[in-house]
């Protein structure tokens, strides 16, 4: 177990994923590795929306600001 390869994976913390990779394989089985593993073809779930582009963020923020002043402004007018 020791001297197995380990997974070629990086973790959410940046390092290297310590689990043993597959026989023949560069990752373990939690990291594509197994079977059958990976997302289906043409899932539905992984295409990209676009929420999080760089203008999307923008546009979101630039209406928050619009927002913030039409409050300000009803509550001068009480």
């Amino acid at each position: 177990m020791l001297a197995s390869l380990r997974c070629g994976a990086k973790t959410r913390r940046g390092g290297a994923c310590r689990a043993p990779a597959v026989h023949g394989k560069t990752r373990c089985r939690m990291h594509g590795g197994a079977p059958g593993s990976g997302a289906p073809r043409a899932n539905q779930n992984a295409r990209k929306h676009g929420s999080f582009t760089r203008d999307a963020i923008a546009e979101r923020r630039q209406i928050q600001v619009l927002l913030g002043e039409a409050r300000r402004l009803l509550e001068g007018m009480k």
